[in-house]
């Protein structure tokens, strides 16, 4: 019985990491394209396409150059 709990709580940890995670890397994104206009974003998407290098979305770096892009409009 012992060993069916500390499998079963390291399986819900192992899950509540991962929905974290999922949470973390989709939410960001999810907000900015809900509150872009759509005629912005193909620009939006340009600028964090270029600002991202790796596969996560690193979203401030991304949204800095779309404000400075669009100060120097």
């Amino acid at each position: 019985m012992t060993q069916f709990l500390i499998a079963a709580s390291v399986a819900a940890f192992v899950l509540i990491v991962v929905i974290v995670e999922l949470a973390a890397a989709a939410l960001p994104v999810l907000i900015v394209v809900t509150m872009v206009p759509p005629e912005q974003r193909p620009a939006l998407a340009a600028c964090l396409a270029a600002a991202d290098s790796s596969r996560r979305l690193r979203l401030w770096p991304a949204l800095r150059a779309a404000v400075a892009a669009r100060r120097q409009r």
